[in-house]
């Protein structure tokens, strides 16, 4: 990529959320640093990492290789979208005219941020405004991705499919995984920030979906823009193998199912597909191995 423009001339800030990955969150800024000094377009870049309670001395270390590095501590109840508003929060204070969502497990190509900015032309170019740009990522020596951009196969059904990487030019998608997640100020100033309905997961989905409501473009980065393994491995294969109780308390923790963060989306985005999806939320509760066996085992990817 050669950048050629850059419509956007202010600074940026980084956004991070993170609980006892010492070894993954220093990588990843390690790697994030390495690519804004190889950048073509070295724009001022600020960094906001919130620290939920981490006991492995994330925050230590992260101040003692990092300095210049906000260090935002949580109370261990943020998780993932709480944490996230959290830096966000903290980095409006500031006017600055981008945001970079970056997960504490995402290592970056070092080229990602002049495939940002040519993304920038390009967006600015087809729709006159700048908009969200979703970085795709793979695992380490692997092209498959892991995350990135996804489009509705069936909206009334929530039906997705993961969109393919394009090397040479952006693509539209309809809802992104915040691993790598560029936002401009324009979209903030829209619809603000993630939701606050959502503990942990979909908020980024939410986000992105909010954005194409309100007509912000949101383009898929060209290429692969970092790497990060998709680690969730088969939730419903543990979920079957634990007691009544524990799957109660598996179907509202924030890192098992996530009923709260689930529920507030379908009720804001799919309000008449909520009874089914409470239905089937209990169901999976208390007839674990048949709804595995009969709905799980055959779906398709759904929202």
């Amino acid at each position: 990529y050669k950048c050629t423009y850059l419509p956007m001339s202010t600074s940026f800030a980084v956004l991070l959320t993170c609980f006892n990955r010492k070894n993954k969150t220093l990588l990843a800024l390690e790697n994030l640093y390495k690519a804004h000094k190889k950048s073509a377009n070295k724009l001022p870049m600020s960094v906001y990492l919130t620290d939920d309670g981490s006991s492995d001395g994330t925050a230590e270390a992260v101040a003692e290789e990092f300095p210049n590095v906000t260090i935002l501590t949580g109370n261990g109840e943020l998780y993932w979208a709480g944490g996230m508003r959290n830096s966000w929060n903290e980095a409006k204070k500031k006017d600055y005219g981008a945001y970079l969502l970056l997960n504490d497990d995402t290592n970056l190509v070092e080229d990602i941020f002049d495939k940002i900015y040519e993304t920038d032309k390009y967006c600015v170019t087809t729709y006159g405004s700048t908009g969200i740009y979703v970085g795709a990522t793979a695992e380490e020596g692997s092209d498959k991705t892991t995350y990135g951009g996804s489009v509705f196969t069936n909206r009334f059904l929530g039906a997705i499919k993961r969109c393919a990487v394009d090397e040479k030019k952006p693509q539209v998608c309809e809802l992104g995984n915040a691993n790598v997640m560029w936002v401009s100020k324009n979209v903030v100033d829209k619809i603000g920030i993630l939701s606050e309905g959502y503990v942990h997961g979909m908020a980024d989905f939410d986000y992105t979906m909010r954005a194409v409501k309100s007509k912000l473009p949101v383009l898929i980065l060209p290429g692969i823009s970092g790497t990060c393994i998709n680690d969730h491995g088969n939730t419903y294969e543990r979920f079957m193998k634990l007691s009544l109780k524990e799957r109660i308390k598996f179907l509202y923790h924030p890192t098992g199912l996530d009923f709260t963060s689930q529920s507030f989306h379908m009720k804001r985005h799919f309000p008449l597909r909520y009874p089914l999806f409470f239905i089937v939320g209990w169901l999976k509760v208390l007839f674990p191995k048949q709804y595995y066996n009969t709905l799980y085992a055959t779906r398709v990817n759904r929202v």
